[in-house]
C-alpha cells in the first residue's frame, strides 16, 4: 500500500515537472462559457493546424473533461475525477506558434491545463463494467458503403476542426438548417456524404452513419452509455446505417443534458435538434442496436488505462 502510494506521488510529480518542458501556446484565454441560450448550445472543436484557420485554436463551451480527453488523447469515460469536469464549461482561444504541428496541439493543452489550473494527474490501470459489441444471432443487418470511387468527397476536415454544412435540399423539398427532413421528422444525411450525424429530439435519438467503421460505431455507442463500448464484431469494412431509440439519459451525453452535445469525430455532419415526433414509442439503446442493426451489446469487465487527476484547480488563474 505505502509503495503503491509513493508510485503515486513520484507520477504526479513528474507530471508536474514535465509540464514546464511542454510545448506552449504563445497567448491563451480561458474564460466561463456562458450558459447556452437553447438546446443547441454546444461544445466544439476549432481551428489550429490542418484547418482554414492554422494560427488559432477556438474551443466555445467545453468542460474541463473534454479538454483533458483532447490533451491527453484518451475518451472521456478513461478520466477519473471531481464531478464538477463534466459541469464546469469554458470558452478556450490560442495562438498556435508558426510551424506547429497538429500533434502538438495535445501538448500545448497539457501544458495550459498545468500552468490554469494546477493540473497534476497519474496514469493507472483499473477493472471496469463495459460492452463488447459483438455480431447477433442471426446476423449483422448492415449495409456495406459503396467502394470509393463511387463515394462523392466531402471537406475532409481535420481532426476536431467544425465542418461545413451540407449542400441545401434540393428546390422545393422540405428542409431545415439547409437539410432535407425525413418522415420521422429528423434531418437527413446527404445521400453519399461521408460521415456521421447525431440528432436527439424529447424521447427520441437518431443516428445516420455513412462509410462508418465498426469502432467508430463503438465510440459513438460509449457517449450514449454508462461504461465503454469496444469493437468485438470483426467487421473491418465501412458501412451505411441509421439507428432509432429512446435515451436514458444514463449515458455520458445524458449526464450532461442535450446542450452537452459532443464535438463531430472527423467528417460528422451537424444538424438542428429534431422536433417531438408523434410516431411509435422508440426502443432502448440495446434492442435497438439488436433489432436494426443486428449487432449486440454484451456486458463484460476489463483492464482501462485511466487518467486520475490528483490535483485541479477549478477555476482557472487569470489570462
Amino acid at each position: 500500500m505505502i509503495r503503491s502510494i509513493a508510485a503515486i506521488l513520484i507520477a504526479s510529480a513528474v507530471c508536474g515537472l514535465l509540464a514546464a518542458d511542454l510545448p506552449s501556446f504563445e497567448v491563451a484565454s480561458i474564460k466561463p462559457a456562458a450558459p447556452p441560450k437553447d438546446m443547441n448550445g454546444r461544445m466544439a472543436f476549432g481551428g489550429g493546424p490542418g484547418s482554414n484557420d492554422p494560427g488559432r485554436i477556438n474551443y466555445p463551451n467545453v468542460n474541463l473533461k473534454l479538454l483533458l480527453a483532447r490533451a491527453y488523447e484518451v475518451k472521456m469515460y478513461q478520466i477519473s475525477g471531481p464531478g464538477w469536469l463534466d459541469s464546469e464549461r469554458f470558452d478556450v482561444m490560442a495562438k498556435v506558434p508558426a510551424g506547429t504541428s497538429k500533434e502538438q496541439i495535445p501538448l500545448m493543452l497539457q501544458a495550459l491545463l498545468a500552468e490554469r489550473f494546477k493540473l497534476k494527474l497519474h496514469r493507472e490501470t483499473e477493472e471496469l463494467p463495459m460492452y463488447s459489441l459483438v455480431i447477433g444471432k442471426n446476423g449483422p443487418k448492415l449495409k456495406e458503403s459503396p467502394p470509393e470511387e463511387n463515394v462523392k468527397e466531402g471537406n475532409n476536415p481535420s481532426p476536431g476542426a467544425l465542418t461545413a454544412p451540407p449542400p441545401p435540399p434540393p428546390p422545393g423539398g422540405p428542409g431545415r438548417g439547409g437539410f432535407t427532413m425525413g418522415k420521422d421528422g429528423f434531418p437527413q444525411l446527404p445521400p453519399g456524404r461521408r460521415g456521421t450525424m447525431m440528432m436527439m429530439s424529447p424521447g427520441r435519438a437518431h443516428m445516420a452513419a455513412n462509410r462508418t467503421s465498426m469502432e467508430s460505431l463503438a465510440g459513438m455507442l460509449t457517449a450514449q452509455l454508462d461504461r465503454p463500448v469496444f469493437d468485438m464484431t470483426e467487421l473491418k469494412g465501412n458501412y451505411d446505417f441509421s439507428l432509432d431509440w429512446a435515451p436514458d439519459g444514463q449515458g455520458m451525453m445524458g449526464r450532461m443534458g442535450l446542450g452537452g452535445m459532443l464535438p463531430p469525430p472527423p467528417g460528422a455532419v451537424e444538424a438542428p435538434l429534431a422536433p417531438a415526433g408523434d410516431g411509435p414509442a422508440a426502443a432502448s439503446i440495446f434492442t435497438a442496436v439488436q433489432e436494426q442493426l443486428g449487432l449486440k451489446l454484451e456486458p463484460r469487465k476489463g483492464p482501462v488505462e485511466m487518467l486520475v487527476i490528483d490535483q485541479m484547480e477549478k477555476t482557472p488563474t487569470d489570462n
